[in-house]
């Protein structure tokens, strides 16, 4: 039976119907500060925390719970016959029920520009303990964490007149998830403003579901979106998605791809991605141009894809995406008359994301989870530095092939690697991705480009170990390569474009992506 219950909330939606709901029930209720206040102001009879502790809140309130007669009453196992011998003996009631959510800690940091004294005023400690100490205490106790179990709890103990031991589990199970990610987020906070551990010996990471998804990567799997925690300011957990059913495990994983591909860019570009990897990215004069670029790139991969966009679309644009399949839009946004074509199509996901130009900040983490571990390392923030470039042929490069290959780094930098790309006017024409060996994802681009590949240049996310990228190159009229260099073989290659006419850059930079 519950007969005292501790009510101490910082979230106070739902209480003071809980409550009454409780006092109804012949449930006695201890409260402490703005609850109790809350409380009794609503007409419910409320013991202070005081009078049970015989103490009185000191110390602005940090100091209120932290007592025995709290936690005596909370952990005292009601099947020990020495803890109730004790409890009689101390003068010590048991607390059949502890309802407490905490102090807003991550509300207060994601509000922005705060000082540390302010986050650290809002780091809960009396409320944390109370929680872990009755959950730990859960075949005894009832303890609720989270607003939206009321009803839940109300119902049971309404039906049965207690609640059962599963429940209480499941209840107690909710305690060390939601203490988990509190105490996530003060270390990482804390740990960000040292401005030193940038992998610290253990990891924590906390994230919050978005969505379940119908399936994972296959049917057959299931699967879940979650977010970090933060402003996520620019990325995918922020879009307003205007038309369209949910976003999938896949549409996800290669919505994603295509930001950040598309954050390289500052000219109004188009990237088109299907199955992780890009096939078609190009800029142009606008928006209107830029996709006609990327459609042109390669007309059939695109098909059912996805398009990511940094300018507004404009009807004109949205008439050329309407004309085949695309599985997803993303845009900073939308002319009215553009929504009214694309909506025209059923299955078609409208995404505006109007910071889509927001750069990932530094520190953020590249995360790969492998059985029984996590890969983590830096974001790749990097392409190269155009003051370090090396010039090493006899040949160098015009200034519009130096575009071209700025513009071909980027693309190959977020296609699967083994990567080439071929790129002209500032278009891709051909790319190679995910292959075993080099040459075979040159000749992949090869083919791709076709005709186009006379006069494009082509970039390698990583150095040629032999020259037979350069002699495929050089049959298909490529006129130059960027590539990072630092083969054994390199001397091999740079004797092959000179043989051919091709100018070579190295840029002392890889980019595998896996």
């Amino acid at each position: 039976m519950i007969k005292r219950a501790l009510i101490s909330v910082s979230d106070k939606t739902g209480i003071v119907e809980f409550a009454k709901e409780l006092e109804s029930l012949g449930v006695e209720i201890i409260s402490t500060g703005g609850t109790a206040k809350v409380l009794s102001d609503n007409g419910i009879k409320v013991i202070n925390i005081s009078d049970v502790t015989g103490f009185p809140e000191c110390l602005d309130g940090r100091v209120k719970t932290l007592h025995p007669k709290v936690h005596g009453g909370i952990l005292a196992m009601r099947s020990n016959p020495e803890h109730m011998k004790q409890l009689e003996e101390l003068g010590i009631e048991p607390i059949d029920m502890v309802v407490i959510n905490l102090y807003p800690f991550k509300e207060t940091i994601l509000k922005g520009h705060i000082s540390l004294e302010e986050a650290i005023e809002n780091i809960d400690i009396g409320g944390p303990t109370m929680l872990r100490a009755a959950a730990k205490n859960y075949q005894d106790v009832v303890v609720v964490v989270d607003p939206s179990d009321y009803k839940m709890v109300l119902d049971e103990i309404k039906n049965s007149k207690d609640m059962s031991v599963k429940t209480k589990f499941k209840l107690a199970y909710k305690v060390f998830e939601h203490t988990s990610h509190y105490d996530t987020l003060i270390a990482k906070y804390l740990r960000d403003k040292t401005g030193e551990e940038e992998f610290p010996e253990t990891l924590s990471l906390t994230f919050e579901k978005v969505q379940d998804m119908r399936y994972g990567e296959n049917p057959h799997q299931k699967a879940v979106f979650y977010k970090e925690v933060g402003a996520n300011i620019g990325n995918l957990v922020s879009a307003k998605q205007h038309h369209g059913k949910e976003l999938s495990y896949n549409n996800i994983n290669d919505a994603n791809g295509a930001l950040e591909l598309l954050k390289e860019f500052d000219e109004p570009t188009v990237v088109a991605v299907k199955h992780a990897n890009p096939c078609g990215v190009a800029s142009g004069k606008d928006i209107y141009e830029a996709y006609l670029k990327t459609y042109e790139a390669d007309p059939v991969s695109i098909f059912g894809g996805i398009i990511a966009a940094n300018r507004e679309i404009d009807a004109r644009t949205a008439e050329e995406i309407n004309k085949i399949f695309i599985e997803i839009i993303i845009a900073p946004s939308y002319t009215k008359e553009a929504l009214e074509i694309l909506t025209q199509k059923k299955n078609i996901r409208i995404l505006e994301l109007d910071n889509i130009a927001t750069k990932l900040p530094a520190g953020t983490y590249d995360m790969k989870k492998v059985a029984g571990g996590l890969l983590v390392q830096n974001y790749n923030n990097e392409l190269f530095d155009v003051d370090k470039l090396e010039y090493v042929t006899e040949k160098r490069p015009t200034h519009e092939e130096l575009e071209d290959m700025i513009f071909g780094m980027k693309v190959v930098k977020h296609t699967k690697s083994n990567a080439i790309v071929l790129v002209k006017n500032k278009q891709s024409v051909g790319i190679g991705p995910g292959q075993s060996n080099r040459v075979t994802a040159a000749k992949i681009a090869i083919d791709y480009a076709g005709e186009k590949a006379k006069g494009a240049v082509m970039a390698s996310d990583a150095f040629f170990p032999f020259p037979d990228c350069v002699e495929e190159a050089a049959k298909a009229g490529v006129t130059a390569i960027i590539q990072p260099g630092g083969a054994k073989r390199d001397q091999e290659s740079i004797d092959e474009c000179n043989k051919n006419g091709i100018a070579m850059v190295f840029t002392g930079m890889r980019h595998f992506k896996h």
